[in-house]
């Protein structure tokens, strides 16, 4: 075999094994998620997270959730942010805020691995309501609408789970609708 074809099947299997690789996780943004990338390598490349990476990069989170982990994050869409009042985002992404937006975005974070059938088995040993305490101290309940993960800050808003598990290196993604706050 000649060495253009044997460098053209290798090529050939490493696209196509990488492919398989990113094809067991769901497409969040427009772009594959592979888990063997970790949380922050693979929300860069999320067209629906842009603002959510803004967010982590000016809260100096980068490090932390590019870690080993594990983590669970439930990750707002950039619609998500959208809901704020104008300029509520690009005041938090201001460095001197950078505590409140810290605390916002680890009230999205969990310091474990937990995909959605594990959660929804929490929920279910738990008569239908599971506290989830977040690396930031906010405390969230989870909850099931139908086939669908809940999760209500402690202000009262709702966000629903609309991608589940979107498996990481250093943990799992679940793409969420609303922006948990902290209790205000």
């Amino acid at each position: 075999m000649s060495r253009s074809k044997i460098v053209a099947l290798t090529a050939a299997f490493t696209m196509a094994g990488a492919a398989s690789f990113a094809m067991d996780n769901p497409m969040v943004g427009g772009a594959p998620m592979y888990a063997d990338k970790n949380i922050v390598e693979n929300a860069v490349n999320s067209k629906d997270h842009t603002t959510l990476v803004a967010a982590v990069k000016a809260a100096g989170l980068v490090e932390t959730l590019q870690g080993p982990g594990p983590f669970t994050v439930f990750a707002p869409v950039n619609a998500a942010f959208e809901e704020f009042p104008d300029g509520t985002v690009d005041t938090l992404l201001k460095p001197e805020n950078k505590d409140q937006l810290t605390k916002i975005l680890t009230c999205h974070v969990v310091a474990a691995d937990a995909m959605s059938d594990a959660i929804g088995q929490m929920i279910k040993d738990d008569g239908g309501n599971h506290p989830v305490k977040t690396v930031g101290g906010c405390m969230l309940q989870a909850k099931m609408d139908g086939d669908n993960i809940t999760l209500t800050d402690e202000n009262g808003t709702v966000a629903t789970v609309t991608i589940a598990d979107v498996d990481q290196s250093n943990g799992v993604i679940h793409v969420i609708d609303k922006v948990l706050l902290p209790k205000a």
